[in-house]
């Protein structure tokens, strides 16, 4: 099987509806084997959602904004594997303040939080992974949301997604000579969690209605979970530094292809 005996960790999950839940599902059916983390107030709920997956799998709390507990999941990485050949980072927040309303009114502990929790920490599983990696290599994989040009919503985390690009280049440099692969997926907007945050959301999926030339499915995360797998996988062991849009074809349109009336947007809960 394509991930036989490959060992990783998926950040993000909270529910069986994300990206990350998918990534765990299609990857353990690959022949992986995976722990899961957990926000430490949402353990109880990533703990409800593993027990929808196939096998026993195993959660550890994160704070990805705390050493101390990037430290504690490398010792419980290390005793419940050994080594680890793989990370989703699937980890993004920001306060309301950075997300909706006026940009400038945004202020620097918002902002900074948000660049902590959703850029920086890439870097700091980028080092779990440098330190757990057998001598093969690893691939460590984020979630993007293409950072292109300025969207009208998203704001301040529009900064951080572009903030997650960058980073992304720089650990392709210097993690690359380990042999360890760094990329990101810039999907589409997906009913998930996270995306009941963003304020506006539905002006999103409009874009995608009118520009998309693939018709994407808002309630299907597969598609991206099943790229993911393949970045995990030996096949990808030449890409590097990349950001594969999984979005229908719409990052490279140039202008709307068609009209949607809203009533035909793609519904469905949050």
């Amino acid at each position: 099987m394509m991930l036989n005996d490959k060992r990783l960790l998926i950040t993000g999950v909270v529910n069986n509806d994300s990206i990350a839940f998918a990534t765990a599902e299609r990857a353990i059916e690959a022949g992986a084997q995976v722990m899961l983390t957990a926000f430490p107030r949402d353990r109880h709920l990533t703990e409800e959602a593993a027990r929808h997956l196939p096998g026993e799998v195993g959660v550890a709390e994160l704070d990805a904004t705390r050493a101390e507990d990037i430290e504690a999941l490398g010792h419980r990485l290390a005793a419940d594997f050994g080594h680890l050949d793989g990370v989703l980072h699937a980890i993004a927040f920001a306060p309301r303040e950075a997300l909706a309303g006026d940009f400038f009114e945004a202020g620097p502990e918002s902002v900074s939080l948000a660049f902590h929790t959703s850029a920086f920490s890439y870097a700091s599983l980028g080092r779990l992974l440098r330190d757990l990696a057998p001598d093969g290599g690893g691939s460590l994989i984020g979630l993007d949301f293409d950072a292109a040009g300025a969207w009208p919503v998203y704001n301040w985390m529009g900064v951080c997604k572009a903030g997650l690009e960058s980073v992304n280049r720089y650990l392709a440099r210097d993690l690359g000579p380990l042999g360890i692969r760094s990329n990101l997926i810039a999907a589409g907007p997906l009913h998930t969690r996270a995306a009941g945050g963003i304020p506006d959301f539905d002006a999103l999926l409009e874009n995608w209605e009118t520009r998309s030339p693939l018709k994407w499915d808002a309630e299907d995360p597969y598609p991206v979970a099943e790229v993911a797998c393949f970045l995990f996988s030996d096949m990808a062991r030449a890409i590097s530094g990349e950001i594969v849009h999984v979005d229908g074809g719409y990052h490279a349109m140039a202008g709307n292809l068609r009209k949607v009336d809203a009533e035909e947007l793609v519904g469905g809960a949050a």
